[in-house]
């Protein structure tokens, strides 16, 4: 598979946590995103933030909070 690099503009906390995870953490991170924009690319027309939108409430309603998001991903 052909691989492009892409840049993103992300909150500056968010780019110190990404760039102190381990490659191999960060690369697990990069195919659960391009499974993601995958499943979004294919999907119906819903637009991108009601996507997001229901992603967020099915892990809310899993009992992800922000905290061990945050938790998760400064496991290294």
């Amino acid at each position: 598979m052909a691989t492009e690099t892409i840049t993103l503009e992300i909150d500056s906390e968010l780019a110190r946590t990404l760039n102190s995870l381990s490659a191999e953490f960060q690369q697990r991170l990069l195919v659960l995103f391009g499974i993601w924009l995958k499943q979004y690319a294919q999907a119906d027309g819903t637009p991108l933030e009601e996507t997001m939108n229901a992603i967020s409430e099915k892990a809310k309603s899993r009992g992800l909070t922000p905290e061990i998001l945050e938790s998760i991903l400064r496991r290294k």
